[in-house]
């Protein structure tokens, strides 16, 4: 549970960077901060998944709240408009919890109103409930709850303004009623307990979003009103609000809440560890899983984020086998395989659910880690065999004869790629035509992880008894390992080159090199492996990940901030990213030979991660934080492989349980690994 205390919910500018999250498992979402206002065109109420997981639609954007005691009325809303926050509802709340969902405790002459919100699970529908508790025999009988909805019915990426369009009629039934103000659309449904429904409705017009005028974006919108509930709770503590795409009843409420916490508390349950962070981390990492079709997906972000191959590889182990749930990361893997296409897997697949994007070289390298995770966890290489290994013999196939964006094998057995115009690594920031990390040529992570990948379709194929390509798997990894060595391995700075291109060798201090570490398999000798952590520890580490140049470096950016060509002038020029703390921490447990003291380290580190939880997104870890101190959380307030690289480090290799045979490991050179692997 996440307590937040008065103090804090009435500060509002503290309060006001604290959010909440809610999520379907269709890729629709509830959010807002703590105090219901809405600093991002992304919160709502309802924001539906259309064509899950993507075509999400901010549908229910709020509630204006007024309780009625005998003749005052007291607003517990808060707005921002040009100059003001009105009304300032936040002076009545007592308390936030997150206890499982977000929950909202408001005193008010001698009453408590306690207010809950939550998802239903495979919907896009929001449960939204409200207990009375009375101060004592002298509180007032005569009191009203007063809701007024503010709708919005537009892309999640835009915002709405008052225009002639709208439909304003409102469809309404006992116990129900129905919007649908725009064509192409679905309707809301909104089933409540109320006493009584205005069906008058109007437009709220100003509404200001902080966070989107930091970013440069659109930040002004109007909502509409299309009616009010009153509820009379002179005889009754409780009513509810369930707003929906498809008709509910609001009697469902007190059961769909009993399922729902009983649903959440098994994944606590089923955690594989009780430390506080495991367990915290287990419960974010269950809103990212998705369907996709019949299949499973990874959100790659909340709020603005769908379906990424990149981050979805990434993530894969940390959400899904790290969490125990291996059969979510075999749909996922059969997913994002019948998606391959000229030996690539998808970058991403557009909101509007269109022909999926292929500008990528790393994500169909992280597809060899994630299906290697997923048998070192179960030892189930007959699906692998069945599912997966054809298409990953085509895809090491396409990727010696070439395939898209100039990505293909070059003599030496190291994989080039890049074309002017396009970014194919994670360091993907492009302004117009402006790419600002292009690394033409040579990544030194995508060597990584084209060995890593080579070496797993070894032992794969060495497995299946397919001999013959064992050895020619076997064979290009080797002469990969010698080009590698021999070319990336900056003696001056006892550390590897970024990018080896036509252009020369880029000396740039990035955090890339830690996978070359990290991986399963890699090209590094122990003393040279031992030298990369040194020099990233010492350059690179902060509290909250690894930035992505050093201080040093001419085109560091200290903090993300401005309009899109600021931010992303700074995505990868400084900008410190949580996820690499993943890759980070079990390259220096590899380094150290996983001893105690080394262990003890890597707690400290996550320990000093944790107080994070509670600082932006509530129970997430943010996308980004800016490069020098405080590291201020940027981006997305909860990102993907944020949570699950951090989960599978601390689950898997820091706290774990597990024998220590299980978890450790050495640095087997190409050789060692080809004898061990065919048998001579």
């Amino acid at each position: 549970m996440i307590r937040l205390d008065q103090e804090i919910c009435r500060n509002l500018d503290l309060a006001s960077s604290k959010e909440w999250l809610e999520t379907n498992g269709l890729g629709g979402f509830a959010s807002s901060t703590i105090l219901g206002l809405n600093t991002r065109r992304y919160h709502g109420l309802l924001v539906a998944a259309t064509k899950p997981p993507v075509g999400r639609v901010v549908m229910l954007s709020k509630l204006e709240e007024t309780l009625v005691v005998g003749r005052e009325r007291f607003d517990l809303s808060a707005n921002r408009y040009p100059g003001t926050v009105h009304p300032q509802g936040f002076q009545y709340l007592n308390e936030f919890r997150l206890d499982p969902f977000p929950t909202f405790v408001y005193e008010v002459e001698g009453l408590r109103l306690e207010k809950t919100v939550f998802m239903v699970h495979g919907e896009n529908a929001t449960v939204i409930e409200y207990k009375l508790r009375r101060g004592g025999a002298s509180s007032p009988s005569d009191i009203t709850l007063e809701l007024r909805p503010l709708i919005a019915f537009r892309d999640y990426h835009s915002t709405t303004h008052a225009n002639g369009s709208l439909s304003a009629n409102v469809e309404a039934a006992e116990g129900r009623a129905t919007v649908k103000p725009y064509d192409g659309l679905p309707a809301l449904h909104l089933a409540h307990d109320a006493d009584e429904i205005d069906t008058q409705g109007s437009w709220y017009h100003n509404f200001e979003y902080d966070i989107e005028e930091e970013r440069g974006l659109d930040f002004r919108e109007d909502l509409f009103n299309p009616l009010t509930l009153r509820f009379r709770l002179k005889e009754r503590s409780s009513c509810a609000v369930i707003a929906s795409t498809k008709p509910r009843d609001a009697g469902q409420a007190a059961s769909l809440r009993r399922a729902e916490i009983n649903r959440r508390a098994r994944i606590v349950e089923e955690a594989p560890s009780q430390e506080p962070l495991v367990r915290s981390l287990v419960q974010a990492a269950e809103q990212y899983i998705v369907r996709r079709g019949e299949l499973r997906t990874i959100i790659a972000g909340y709020h603005w984020f769908s379906d990424w191959g990149r981050d979805t590889m990434i993530a894969l182990p940390g959400l899904t086998l790290t969490t125990g749930k291996p059969e979510v990361a075999k749909s996922i893997l059969l997913a994002f395989a019948q998606h391959t296409d000229q030996g690539m897997l998808p970058n991403r697949f557009p909101d509007a659910g269109e022909t999926p994007e292929y500008n990528t070289v790393d994500a169909t390298l992280w597809f060899f880690e994630a299906a290697r995770a997923l048998v070192q966890r179960t030892n189930d290489y007959a699906f692998v065999r069945e599912h997966l290994y054809d298409v990953l013999r085509d895809i090491v196939a396409w990727h010696e004869r070439g395939t898209r964006f100039g990505i293909r094998v070059d003599g030496d057995g190291l994989l080039q790629a890049g074309e002017p115009g396009v970014q194919l690594t994670w360091m993907d920031a492009k302004v117009g035509d402006w790419v600002v990390t292009p690394r033409h040529g040579k990544p030194v992570e995508i060597q990584a992880l084209w060995y890593n990948a080579l070496c797993v379709m070894r032992d794969f194929a060495a497995r299946f008894g397919d001999r013959d390509a064992a050895r020619k798997y076997s064979a290009i990894a080797e002469k990969a390992a010698e080009g590698f060595n021999s070319v990336f391995w900056n003696e001056s700075a006892d550390c590897l080159y970024d990018v080896v291109g036509r252009d020369g060798r880029d000396g740039s201090l990035r955090p890339n090199q830690i996978l070359a570490v990290s991986l399963p398999h890699t090209m590094l000798s122990p003393e040279r492996a031992a030298k990369v952590v040194e020099v990233v520890q010492r350059e690179l580490l902060t509290p909250f990940g690894l930035r992505t140049l050093p201080r040093s470096d001419p085109q560091y950016r200290a903090r993300y901030e401005g309009d899109s060509l600021s931010r992303d002038g700074s995505y990868h020029q400084g900008t410190v990213w949580p996820w690499l703390l993943g890759s980070f921490i079990s390259a220096y447990l590899r380094v150290h030979a996983f001893d105690q003291d080394a262990r003890q380290q890597a707690a400290e580190w996550l320990q000093a991660f944790e107080p994070h939880l509670t600082d932006a997104g509530l129970g997430q870890a943010s996308e980004i934080f800016d490069a020098d101190a405080p590291h201020r959380p940027r981006g997305c307030m909860a990102q993907a492989w944020s949570i699950a690289e951090i989960l599978r480090v601390a689950a898997d290799e820091v706290f774990t349980t597990k024998a220590s045979s299980e978890v450790e490991g050495k640095m087997p050179g190409v050789m060692e690994e080809t004898a061990a692997t065919l048998g001579d």
